[in-house]
Order: structure tokens, then sequence, then C-alpha cells
């Protein structure tokens, strides 16, 4: 099992663009009424603070936005994504055009915060497995429109990206089992439709399953809502010859055991799914 710190890799700089386009479009329309009442050439001195501890992570987004409103707003960034920051630490300064900075002081801080919230969550779940050598992994519930965006965050928060969709990489379960006739069936059929380099997953519901999927030359399983008892029945079954991942009901409260029944892996919707947005303050000066 490797317990190296995830590197954590940007979305292409296209598509953080693309994403910020999205975003301004849904909150400026066709221009921002109430920034028209100020001075077309006013500028001001702004700083973000962080109201509550966090691990920080969007500010390529943050910076993007501004980017597109006005190039020559300055932005000093006194932390990193990544970083654990405390309540009322200055997170960046900003200087520059009034309008474009009011205008974009929502989405920008919208990403800040949400994708600050991920990648908090995100640690709270590798701190309390620190020390076993288990990665946690996301899954594919992300939300709609943020799945770069919050997969970005999770490994900012010291946490591990599963496959980012459908396209790259295979994950059976019970329906495509069901479908192909067979655990070994379905396996098979996978092998034949993508090259070597394409990672296969297969989910099984039991002992026997995994001995089944073992038997066909799996290589990686999902034990789905396996108790920590029959994980580490299922962990001694494998003998290392597959990588494990427990799936289903795992809390925050609860992982360190699932941790400690010798599975490689635990994948945790509730990191993209159940976040809460960090309190941020934008404050003009």
């Amino acid at each position: 099992m490797s317990s190296s710190k995830p590197a954590v890799a940007l979305p292409p700089a296209a598509a953080i663009v693309a994403q910020v386009q999205i975003a301004l479009e849904e909150d400026l329309g066709s221009g921002d009424l109430t920034a028209a009442l100020i001075a077309e050439d006013a500028e001001v001195s702004v700083q973000v603070v962080c109201r509550e501890p966090a691990t920080l992570a969007g500010t390529p987004w943050f910076d993007e936005v501004f980017r597109q409103l006005d190039a020559g707003i300055r932005i000093s960034w006194r932390a990193a994504d990544g970083e654990r920051v405390e309540a009322g630490q200055l997170l960046c300064r900003l200087q520059g055009n009034t309008r474009a900075l009011l205008s974009g002081e929502r989405s920008a801080l919208n990403y800040l915060q949400t994708l600050s919230g991920t990648a908090t969550l995100a640690r709270c779940y590798a701190d309390a497995v620190a020390g076993t050598g288990v990665r946690i992994l996301d899954t594919r519930k992300t939300l709609p429109g943020l799945r770069l965006q919050q997969k970005y965050a999770v490994v900012c928060g010291g946490c591990h990206n599963h496959r980012v969709g459908l396209y790259d990489a295979i994950l059976i379960k019970e329906n495509h089992i069901l479908a192909a006739g067979s655990i070994a069936a379905a396996l098979e059929a996978a092998r034949a439709s993508v090259s070597t380099a394409v990672e296969i997953e297969i989910e099984v519901e039991g002992l026997d399953e995994l001995q089944q999927a073992l038997a066909a030359g799996a290589r990686r399983v999902l034990l789905d809502n396996f108790d920590p008892d029959l994980l580490r029945k299922a962990v001694a079954a494998n003998d290392g010859r597959a990588r494990l991942e427990a799936s289903g009901g795992v809390t925050l409260e609860g992982i360190r055991e699932v941790a400690e029944t010798g599975v490689d892996d635990i994948s945790v919707g509730a990191l993209t799914k159940d976040l809460r947005a960090v309190d941020l303050s934008m404050r003009f000066l």
C-alpha cells in the first residue's frame, strides 16, 4: 500500500478559462447594473480573509475570474492551495479597478469557498487514516459542472482521485455483471474492449464473489458494503493478489477502523457531495 502524498494536477488552462466564462455569464449576464454606479476609473484595495480553520483550494479559478474582467488587477497571495489556514488569516490582497472587483467578487468567492470546503473535508478524512497507508478516493458524486474543480480540491486536501468519468477507467458493477452473465464473462469482455493501459475494477458483494473475481484474474476489486470483520476476511482471502477498495457507508467516525482492516483504498462519496462552503470575507479597504 502506498502512503505517498498525491500530486496536485490542475485541469488544463483552457478548461479553467471556459469554466470561469460560464460562471461569469451566469452572474453578469448583460452587465453589472449595481457596479455601474461606481466611477469607471475608480480603483480600490481589497483583502480576502478566512473566518474559520480550513484547507485552501481554488486560487486558479479565483485569479481567472479577475483576469477575465480586468487583466490589470493585481493579486498577491499569502497562502497556497493545499495549505491549512486559520481563522482570521489573510489569504490575499487585490488592487485594481473597483467595478471589476465588485463584479467578480461573488463568482471568485464561490469558487474559493466551495473548493476550499471540498479540500477541508478531504483533509479531515486524510488525517483520520494518517499512518495506515490507505488511500482515500473520491467518486463521481460531484456537483454538476464542478467535477474537475472538485477533484482538484480533493487532492489539495490530501486525498486521491478515482476515475474522472466513465471514459478513463472501467468499473464493473452489479448490473454490468448481470448483463454480461457472470463475473468472469464481464472481466473477459472488459479486457477485450480496452488496452492494457486502462484500469479495470470489479465490484463484489461477498467473499464468494471475491473468489470468483480473483479466479478470473481481477487486479482491482471494490468490496461493496463489507463490514470491518468481512473486510478483514477479504484481505486474508485476497492474500495480496488484487488491490482492494472498501466502499459504501463509510463515515468519518468509522473510517479509521476500515483503514486498519488492511484494504488498500477507501472510496468516500461524501468528499464531494456533502461539503460545506468555507466562510470567507472579501473586504474593500
